[in-house]
């Protein structure tokens, strides 16, 4: 795997916010098995301890039930640690429209928190999640850092927000940050369930169970839809990576473009089913087409994503079968 050759000096402690989430649960065993300590801290709002009570028994683990609204919590959570990976955050478009107040206090204020005291804690990295819907209604592809279009939604205002804190904490405060602009992340442990569950994991569920999906819009917008072992080593390589990549934000993807309507049909030949979907109304908020250029993460990062979608792809089908 891409991360296997990435070192730490040892006894490193990381602290992974959003640790019992989806991503973040992923990033926790991941740096466990590599033999380094491990602090989670979640509020458990969208996380669940079922993602990480397999890694509780782990002498290098510890939990923290807590909230990055609190300075506080941040601060007593950053009390000897080495590197943040800071993946809390609420997602979904659709939600942040309905909740525009929340969405700033959790996803900026939340942030800003936690790089104040990571700045405080003399935290080495400060490696956190933006989004690619930061480039907003910009029309051109591939998706290239420093061309963003109008925001369409809270959440992307908050995920820009939370670039431009981390450039002033580099620049001012002497703290080295990292954003990286995830692409559609799946994988293992991405909740199937809910009005805002993530589309793969949904149709994966819906398929399963004899239900009938429905596809927003006409199903022809595509993603670069980005497997979790993916997105665990950019987390790493934007951990160990030098002072001159601080204060910038990488798009972390495959690089490659999927339809929905085909990977919809990918997912019932998989699965041995034959369904038609519903078709319905366009999400608020939603990019049509999304792809992204990696060129400057792997310049700057060293990221060299091996997981392509087809690769990805079965090995979620197989997790969701053993686990639904």
């Amino acid at each position: 795997m891409g991360y296997q050759n990435v070192n730490f000096p040892e006894n490193s402690t990381f602290l992974v916010t959003g640790g019992a989430g989806f991503i973040g649960s992923n990033l926790c065993e991941a740096i466990l098995k590599m033999g380094y300590k491990v602090r989670c801290l979640d509020d458990l709002s969208t996380g669940k301890q079922a993602n990480v009570d397999m890694l509780m028994d782990n002498p290098n683990y510890t939990f923290i039930k807590g909230d990055i609204k609190d300075l506080a919590t941040c601060m007593n959570a950053c009390e000897g640690v080495d590197y943040v990976l800071n993946q809390a955050a609420w997602g979904s478009v659709p939600r942040s429209i309905e909740m525009p107040l929340f969405y700033c206090a959790n996803n900026i204020m939340g942030t800003l928190n936690m790089m104040e005291a990571a700045r405080q804690s003399g935290v080495k990295k400060f490696v956190y999640a933006s989004s690619s819907s930061v480039y907003g209604d910009e029309p051109n592809l591939p998706k290239k850092e420093g061309r963003e279009g109008n925001l369409l939604s809270p959440y992307a205002v908050s995920k820009r927000a939370d670039e431009e804190w981390a450039k002033q904490y580099t620049r001012h405060y002497g703290l080295d940050t990292y954003g990286l602009r995830y692409f559609n992340v799946f994988g293992r442990r991405q909740d199937p369930n809910g009005a805002y569950a993530a589309v793969i994991p949904k149709f994966i569920r819906q398929l399963l169970h004899g239900e009938v999906p429905t596809i927003n819009g006409d199903g022809r917008q595509s993603r670069d839809f980005t497997y979790i072992e993916n997105v665990i080593e950019a987390n790493l390589k934007a951990a160990a990576a030098p002072h001159e990549a601080a204060g910038e934000a990488f798009n972390i993807a495959y690089g490659g473009r999927e339809y929905l309507l085909d990977i919809y049909y990918g997912l019932t030949k998989a699965l041995g089913v034959d369904v038609e979907p519903n078709f319905g109304p366009d999400r608020a908020g939603d990019i049509k087409h999304s792809n992204a250029d990696i060129s400057k993460a792997k310049k700057l990062l060293g990221y060299e994503p091996d997981w392509s979608f087809d690769r990805g792809i079965q090995a979620a089908i197989e997790w969701y079968r053993e686990n639904l």
